[in-house]
């Protein structure tokens, strides 16, 4: 009898081993994103990572996918919502086909500098637009930073708006862009960050926007010649993960992600502040020709209301407003 109750004993601990090995195991989440290993995008997510590793103990790791490894923004967004991808992080005007008043944070100059940008995405009205993705399948976790947009073309100097007219301008399917670029003479061609560099080196377009940190980290400049500090809109990133895997985790663990997605934004955010005015010196010693300032009164006059009026008949001023109100 003392040799089946020990035999018992031993089954039992041995199955309570098994049982707490398994349910220590880690979660390992893939993760994908199309800006390459260079972009301080890249540098963020493996902060994340480290953050998550150390929050939850070691249960959760993530599986890093950056250079469009798993498809452009489109296709990933997707893969998230299907769940054969469990996060994925790309500007917010990919995302706004889902929730249309994700297009406010895109209309040109709505933002006065990176601390009315922060307030906004970090404070109730970036959230309540996070909380919006949640219907289609998508946690918001955080908003990172693609961040101020300028201007690089292989034509000629742009300083007035007189002279992006006529140019051929790689766009994202922003409504709010193609309309800009639209009013100012310009040709806006959308297509994914992916072909870029050889529509630019094919001339298929002659132009493109993108922060500073995008226009270096992929290579952009070398097949440019010019470039405008027009800072004409701020692009955030959007950090989701397929609402169905959130929802099935601990509520520890979903305070965890959040936490660390946060934190790991901060750091990016900082990256890109601490790198630019060095990517610019970078690309001026490559050969690109810098206007550092610009006038953008007259981009702002010919384009802002315009841009404005079309979000605010479809959606309503509100969050125009709200946005406005917070402005230093």
């Amino acid at each position: 009898m003392k040799r089946f109750n020990l035999k018992m004993l031993a089954a039992l601990v041995a199955g309570m081993a098994v049982f707490t090995a398994s349910a220590n195991a880690a979660t390992t989440l893939r993760f994908g994103y199309e800006a390459p290993r260079s972009d301080t995008q890249h540098e963020a997510a493996k902060k994340f990572n480290e953050l998550l590793k150390e929050k939850t103990k070691g249960e959760i790791k993530l599986s890093l996918f950056p250079d469009s490894t798993l498809g452009n923004a489109q296709t990933m967004i997707s893969a998230v919502r299907g769940g054969t991808i469990d996060l994925e992080m790309s500007g917010s005007p990919n995302f706004s086909g889902l929730v249309p008043k994700l297009n406010v944070i895109d209309i040109p100059f709505i933002f006065q500098n990176r601390e009315h940008a922060y307030a906004v995405l970090d404070g109730e009205i970036g959230q309540g637009l996070l909380k919006e993705l949640e219907a289609q399948g998508l946690k918001g976790l955080a908003f990172w930073e693609v961040g101020f947009r300028s201007f690089t073309n292989s034509k000629h100097p742009v300083k007035t708006p007189d002279d992006i007219k006529g140019l051929k301008v790689r766009t994202n399917q922003n409504p709010m862009y193609i309309q800009a670029f639209s009013i100012l003479g310009a040709n806006p061609v959308p297509m994914p960050l992916s072909e870029l560099y050889t529509a630019l080196e094919t001339r298929a377009v002659d132009a493109q926007e993108h922060p500073v940190g995008i226009v270096w980290s992929a290579k952009l400049y070398e097949v440019q010649k010019h470039l405008s500090l027009t800072n004409h809109g701020y692009t955030p990133l959007i950090v989701v993960m397929n609402k169905a895997k959130f929802d099935g985790l601990s509520p520890a663990l979903q305070s965890a992600i959040l936490e660390a997605a946060k934190e790991a934004g901060a750091y990016q955010r900082k990256l890109n502040l601490d790198n630019e005015k060095g990517i610019i010196e970078k690309m001026q010693k490559a050969g690109i020709q810098v206007i550092e300032t610009v006038d953008t009164k007259p981009f702002k006059a010919a384009i802002e209301s315009e841009v404005r009026k079309a979000f605010i008949e479809k959606n309503g001023d509100d969050l125009v407003k709200q946005i406005d109100a917070l402005a230093k």
